[in-house]
């Protein structure tokens, strides 16, 4: 068909067109209701059947009678849109769009005023309160604003260099400037060290380690969670119930302090690791206020066979800072939370040995050939993602760079000598007020308090506290006679370091501690065993509201830090 015949479209049909019918002679019917309705579109019809038989031409194609068609000119090329309606189409779009602003760029407390005033409650509530769990801590106005900043919108599987999806470039350079600073933190050697930046706390951290070493069912050793230790690194209930993930997978069994010193009795945890062979020791814990002898458990390692791993979580910032015995050079293996004492974001960080292994040193099984190499990079890297997780929290990593730059200065390194500082004053002003302490002081930033001696166990002790607006956390303790006893409390230094508390302060907040174990063994002599509703009772008594005024006023003099 040539470019004269471009407007024309095919139809097939009678050679001659039909006759056209009379026209209709109207009546009164076809005015009246839903008859004339119908009437009315069938003359519509006729009309266009009019129009269309004018547009018909008669022609042979190949003997064949056929006609042709001509297209109708559409209305947008045959007359352009009222000015009125395109104004009409403009402000409908510019009101979809108005909408996304407005959705998109509401400040929480008109997108959500309920939760905004809940999270006003929890302000207030840290501000005018004593923190002294020893894992809380505060951060800085740096990393919050990387918390909540645009990188929560990017998704990035994989790691640097090795994404499922495009658009990561810069995602590649936070999370490789973030491994760098970690490796700076700790005055680690590129060739020596690797890190994986992206586990969302230590607990997962230490899962993908033994999910990356070894296969369901192999033995792993830890300090027993009574003793000090961490539910991650396996436990059992003492009616035999698999509490954690590395209980259920794997096959564990803990080591345990000696109960009349509090400390780890590293003559039996080499004994049972002899006998027990795990294939990954584990040291450290949540509940230990000593030193860990890292020599001494590299021996035990090397005699057994196993990989040594330090979960560090609770001394990272010391260790960092060294403020305590360095992991680094003994442990195949290192995991730590970073919101801890390092006062980073909530998440988890794992280190690993790679290169070639030491030489053979004594019955070193795990560095046995001077050049064989560690293989725990691609294994570790591998069961965190795509084994455990999906993508990594990029605004995370990049708050945690923040925090591992912070860990690296002078400054902080202060600040972590103050914490130590700050721990040992609240120990000796309990110790001088005749409250009992586990092992009887603290080496690093925790302590534990035995308050058998007062009759109280950590659960009532925590709850009177909070009604004074004291943060304390309950744990279980190991009394003399190797029982497990719910009397203890850890109570912990780096919170209230953190909004400039010195030593003296931590002496005022002893009297504070011990005034509340007085009121709460009160309660009991008066109530008899404090359940949940007696000590609900006890929230208005004038002791606890002088103690909560007290606390307040004394809590509201330091500056809460990024707010």
């Amino acid at each position: 068909m040539d470019r004269a015949q471009s407007d024309l479209s095919l139809g097939f049909g009678s050679s001659h067109a039909l006759p056209l019918p009379p026209p209709r002679i109207p009546i009164a019917d076809d005015f009246d209701g839903p008859r004339s309705r119908r009437r009315a579109l069938v003359d519509k019809d006729e009309d266009f059947e009019e129009d269309d038989d004018d547009q018909r031409e008669d022609f042979i194609l190949l003997g064949h009678p056929m006609k042709l068609k001509r297209s109708r000119p559409s209305s947008s090329t045959s007359s352009p849109t009222p000015p009125c309606k395109r104004s009409a189409i403009d402000s409908s779009l510019e009101a979809r769009r108005s909408l996304v602003k407005a959705w998109g760029n509401q400040p929480l407390s008109e997108a959500d005023p309920d939760l905004h005033e809940l999270m006003q409650k929890e302000k207030q509530r840290q501000f005018r309160g004593i923190e002294l769990i020893a894992s809380e801590n505060f951060v800085c106005r740096a990393v919050m604003e990387a918390l909540g900043s645009h990188l929560t919108n990017k998704y990035s599987e994989g790691m640097p260099g090795a994404r499922y999806y495009t658009g990561n470039q810069h995602i590649d350079q936070i999370e490789t400037l973030c491994q760098e600073r970690a490796l700076q933190a700790f005055g680690l050697r590129h060739d020596q060290w690797g890190v994986n930046v992206q586990p969302y706390s230590c607990t997962s951290a230490n899962f993908a380690v033994f999910a990356g070493l070894l296969s369901p069912g192999e033995r792993i050793m830890g300090l027993d969670s009574p003793s000090g230790g961490h539910m991650s690194h396996g436990y059992y209930t003492p009616g035999g119930k698999k509490v954690s993930g590395a209980s259920i997978f794997f096959e564990s069994f803990p080591y345990k302090v000696d109960p009349r010193t509090g400390y780890i009795d590293y003559e039996k945890l080499e004994e049972k690791a002899l006998d027990y062979r795990p294939k990954i020791l584990i040291c450290g814990g949540s509940s230990y206020p000593r030193d860990w002898e890292f020599p001494r458990f590299r021996f035990i390692a090397d005699k057994c066979g196993a990989v040594l791993m330090f979960d560090m979580a609770q001394i990272s910032g010391l260790v960092a800072a060294k403020e305590a015995p360095n992991p680094f050079e003994y442990c195949d293996i290192v995991t730590s939370t970073t919101h801890k004492s390092l006062r980073g974001p909530r998440g988890g960080i794992i280190f690993y040995r790679r290169g070639f292994k030491a030489k053979k040193q004594s019955i070193n099984l795990n560095h046995c050939e001077s050049n064989a190499q560690y293989d725990f990079e691609e294994k570790i890297n591998f069961s965190v993602f795509p084994s455990l997780q999906g993508g990594p929290h990029n605004n995370h990593i990049a708050a945690l760079a923040i925090a591992l730059k912070q860990a690296a200065s002078p400054e902080y390194k202060v600040y972590m000598r103050q914490v130590k500082k700050n721990a040992k004053a609240l120990a000796s002003a309990l110790i001088s007020r005749k409250c009992k302490l586990v092992t009887g002081g603290t080496d690093n930033h925790l302590l534990l308090w035995d308050l058998t001696p007062l009759g109280l166990t950590g659960k009532v002790y925590e709850k009177v506290c909070e009604m004074c607006h004291i943060t304390v956390n309950k744990v279980a303790i190991f009394s003399e006679n190797g029982v497990i006893s719910p009397g203890g409390v850890r109570i912990g230094s780096p919170a209230m370091t953190s909004r400039g508390c010195l030593e003296q302060d931590f002496e005022t907040m002893a009297e504070f501690l011990y005034r509340a174990a007085q009121i709460a063994s009160a309660a009991l002599r008066e109530h008899g065993k404090l359940q949940k509703e007696p000590l609900k009772s006890i929230y208005h008594c004038k002791d606890i509201a002088d103690l909560r005024n007290q606390v307040e006023g004394f809590a509201s003099k330091f500056a809460m830090p990024g707010i």
